[in-house]
């Protein structure tokens, strides 16, 4: 039976905020108010990273953060306290339980997003019945400590051509790599330090949700003049 009753948005809904700027927050002390920082930079999703268990407390605050900025809320490893505690979604990597078994994910979370962590062309072609996957790590990264050896500009390009689904690039990605992150086809650029490790995180990613959107506007003029 689902377990997704409590969802009151459907996943084609949260599907189609997909794309810019993506914040992943691991559990700490200071979580909520990056949380809050980041949202006040204009950044609409979330991922609550939590390696050492759930805090349910500070979920359900992250919860009615995300709600009350009508942003995405999404949950790491973990799908069944997606379904708990009313996350946007769950997203699982390798050796988490559903990564292999998609389909079973779904039936439980019918109305909610599932992404995935891909690093070859054999899980991104195996990726099933998902709403998005996350490509990296791109560049080497201090933050996750699993997250092997980059794959570089090219094979983000190489494994996001592979796919018709958007693209999540994580892994090491700070503003100045931005631009060519978002030229070779990825919707959103997945980001840790570049937010938890500055002195200004609202500023931040203000700063990263404004390039975004540069670049978007810049390649949209483009093509309009190639198409004239």
């Amino acid at each position: 039976m689902a377990t997704d009753a409590k969802s009151h948005l459907t996943r084609e809904r949260r599907a189609a905020l997909l794309h810019g700027i993506y914040v992943i927050i691991n559990d700490d002390a200071r979580a909520l108010d990056l949380a809050r920082a980041v949202l006040d930079g204009g950044v609409r999703i979330l991922q609550y990273r939590a390696k050492g268990g759930i805090d349910a407390h500070r979920l359900r605050d992250l919860r009615a953060l995300t709600r009350e900025r009508h942003a995405l809320l999404v949950i790491n490893d973990d799908w069944r306290a997606a379904a708990e505690f009313d996350c946007d979604g769950v997203h699982l990597g390798p050796g988490d339980d559903g990564f292999g078994s998609v389909a079973q994910v779904r039936e439980q979370l019918p109305g909610r997003l599932i992404g995935l962590s891909c690093g070859t062309r054999e899980e991104v072609a195996g990726a099933g019945d998902v709403d998005y996957l996350g490509i990296g790590s791109v560049y080497a990264t201090a933050s996750k400590i699993d997250a092997g050896a980059p794959i570089g500009i090219d094979g983000l390009r190489r494994l996001t051509a592979a796919t018709a689904l958007p693209v999540a690039a994580v892994g090491g990605i700070t503003l100045s790599t931005l631009d060519d992150v978002r030229s070779v086809g990825a919707t959103m650029a997945a980001v840790i330090s570049a937010v938890a490790a500055v002195d200004d995180p609202r500023q931040a990613a203000a700063d990263l949700v404004a390039r975004w959107g540069t670049h978007a506007a810049a390649v949209g003029r483009d093509a309009k003049c190639r198409g004239s």
